[in-house]
């Protein structure tokens, strides 16, 4: 198996690093954060680094300082994080050797987005792990059973067994919804991926539905549903089923 790509992110707010290693981590990419110029200079030393996310403003050397650095002196694929309305900024940026920018504050779908688009415009590595293709609720055999934190769930009856074998009344929108993150365990799912696995449609964007079925399922399967264990949050990502599913 391949090693995950590995993205560095420079920007000295520790919020935004901490956000971007989890929710990167998240889709199957090794992230390593620093706050400066100094910090990623010693990154490079130690590691392979296969992109850099680069903030503008920064202590010490600046984003375009950095920038030319690494333009200059490897063929690193690079994406700028500006704040809004830096246009000037922006175009040095690119003009200095960025691949690309994200004007904050961003969502971190679309920096995903970026990134995916650019790690094909270099096209030198393998795709993270959740690139691979979605599993929808269709494609599960009928008579499958599927087991996750001692719960049971029988998708040829299509009932759903609590860890001590009590049956637990679910919708068939509650089901649809549950099998779809049983059959993609483990992998951060938005709003629309959700929908259209679900209903074969994309959210609007006042749609609230998953998240009012999400809330549904977690008093249903969480002990303590306002702090989830099973189905968790992940800020600006969407959701993602954390227990490990079995298939028999």
């Amino acid at each position: 198996m391949s090693n995950p790509t590995h993205i560095l992110v420079v920007d000295d707010d520790l919020e935004i690093g901490a956000l971007l290693k989890e929710f990167l981590g998240m889709q199957g990419f090794m992230v390593t954060t620093v706050g400066d110029g100094t910090a990623m200079r010693k990154a490079m030393d130690v590691g392979t680094i296969d992109l850099v996310i680069l903030d503008l403003m920064l202590p010490g050397e600046d984003g375009l300082a950095l920038c030319r650095f690494l333009h200059d002196t490897t063929r690193l694929p690079v994406i700028m994080l500006t704040a809004m309305g830096d246009e000037t900024d922006r175009v040095v940026g690119l003009e200095m050797g960025a691949d690309d920018y994200l004007a904050k504050p961003f969502s971190t779908r679309e920096l995903l987005a970026r990134i995916k688009a650019v790690l094909r415009r270099v096209g030198d590595h393998d795709a993270p792990a959740g690139e691979t293709a979605l599993a929808a609720p269709r494609d599960t055999a009928h008579r499958d059973i599927l087991s996750f934190a001692d719960w049971t769930l029988d998708a040829g009856r299509r009932q759903l067994r609590s860890p001590d074998g009590v049956l637990v009344e679910i919708t068939g929108g509650e089901y649809d919804l549950l099998l779809a993150f049983l059959l993609n365990a483990q992998r951060v799912l938005n709003r629309d991926q959700l929908l259209d696995l679900t209903r074969g449609r994309l959210a609007g964007p006042m749609d609230r539905t998953i998240d009012v079925q999400v809330g549904r399922l977690r008093r249903k399967l969480e002990a303590d549903p306002k702090n989830p264990e099973l189905i968790k949050t992940v800020r600006g990502g969407g959701y993602v089923l954390a227990a490990e599913v079995h298939r028999t």
